[in-house]
């Protein structure tokens, strides 16, 4: 079986055990268990989202915030007061929003390199953190509600009842499962193979004709876009918004995800996601220092595993399908040498 039958078996097996998993019996399958694996999923596409950017594209952004919690705050800027709001409207302005700041700022910092892009794209989060924590724009620093979840109707029919805790765990899996899609076919294309090139060696890319700048701020802009989705879901899961979720921390909390998952694979963003707020949580239940636990345990593992959960993965596979081939071979070569020596004597 090659590698990418593989991958699309791991893919299907995990998909699949998502999908059973709200209708287990309690207490594995109770309404918390179902809510936090919501919350790890809509994280998984923001982590995700910043693995394009960071992984494949070796750009390392501490401004990604920014479009998770835009794309959060049009939901409930957006978002009637007195009814659910129209989900596809409120769906396109989250994107929209997301897409355009994205593109705006990614034209403004395409140009820097390093700790300079580094440090651009982090005090461009906090000039939109402070846009909505010092101003009355959406509620200041007490953040703004959204009273309704979302309501997705088509020719009159209602398609998704989204209160139902199921119901929106399954509707954020089909999220989750279209941004890797999305992201699988971009990366599988030759735009997605002129990142990785640019991330490798951006001058030879250019010397060979390709217009380095306008692939990376299209890298930028669909990282942000996938953000404001992750950010739509948000809104929608917990009903409010707070600045805190454009903040710097949100973004260094999702590039902590990838690092332990592992850089330049969407399975160890999902993956890193996954490990980071089952841990958190279970930390949390332990002590109320919970955050000397949790950055231990990211010390360590980026100690242990310097390529991450996919990395040390991948690394056991190879040698497991090293192993197999040198004991056959070693078995063919041992029975006419044994013969051999048999007839001799």
């Amino acid at each position: 079986m090659n590698r990418s039958w593989t991958s699309h078996l791991g893919w299907l097996i995990f998909f699949g055990l998502l999908l059973v998993f709200p209708l287990l019996p309690e207490p594995l399958g109770s309404k918390f268990h179902t809510e936090l694996l919501t919350k790890v999923m809509i994280l998984s596409i923001f982590a995700a989202s910043l693995q394009l950017l960071v992984g494949y594209t070796g750009l390392v952004s501490l401004g990604h915030a920014a479009f998770f919690g835009l794309g959060g705050y049009m939901v409930a800027m957006l978002s009637p007061q007195d009814g659910p709001g129209n989900g596809w409207l409120l769906l396109g302005a989250a994107l929209g929003g997301s897409a355009l700041l994205s593109l705006l700022i990614g034209a403004l910092v395409m140009r820097t390199r390093g700790i300079f892009f580094i440090m651009v794209t982090l005090a461009f989060t906090q000039l939109v953190f402070f846009v909505f924590h010092d101003t009355q724009i959406a509620g200041g620093s007490d953040g703004a509600y959204v009273y309704f979840k979302p309501e997705f109707v088509l020719a009159g029919v209602r398609l998704f009842d989204l209160d139902n805790t199921r119901n929106f765990f399954w509707f954020v899996m089909g999220g989750l499962l279209l941004t890797l899609a999305v992201l699988g076919l971009v990366l599988r294309s030759r735009f997605g193979h002129a990142l990785v090139g640019i991330k490798h060696n951006e001058q030879r890319m250019r010397a060979t004709g390709y217009a380095t700048l306008l692939y990376k701020l299209g890298s930028f802009v669909l990282g942000g876009m996938l953000a404001g989705l992750g950010g739509f879901f948000y809104a929608a899961q917990y009903g409010f918004v707070t600045p805190e979720i454009l903040s710097w921390h949100h973004s260094g909390n999702a590039l902590v995800m990838i690092i332990l998952g592992g850089l330049g694979s969407l399975g160890g963003a999902v993956a890193g996601a996954f490990v980071f707020v089952l841990l958190g949580e279970w930390f949390q239940t332990l002590t109320k220092h919970w955050q000397l636990l949790l950055g231990g345990f990211v010390i360590l593992s980026v100690a242990l595993l310097p390529q991450g959960l996919a990395g040390a993965w991948s690394q056991w596979r190879h040698r497991h399908r090293a192993v197999i081939p040198s004991a056959v071979g070693e078995a063919e070569g041992a029975g006419p040498a044994s013969t051999a020596r048999g007839a001799k004597a």
